[in-house]
């Protein structure tokens, strides 16, 4: 699948599709990662990783 039918498919714009995919996101709302989740037939564990502050370079 496309990166622009998979933007479609969530619901966001593929420059947004970029933040969220190259870490840049502050927040994510929980529909849009319902929607990933959907889309990805995954967990949202999957999607999602803990870093402290010391490991995330701030």
């Amino acid at each position: 699948m496309s990166v622009g039918e998979f933007a479609e498919r969530v619901g966001i714009t593929p420059a947004n599709l970029a933040v969220l995919k190259d870490g840049r996101a502050k927040a994510v709302r929980f529909t849009i990662l319902a929607a990933l989740r959907e889309a990805l037939d995954c967990q949202p564990g999957d999607l999602l990783r803990w870093e402290t502050a010391d490991s995330a370079g701030a």
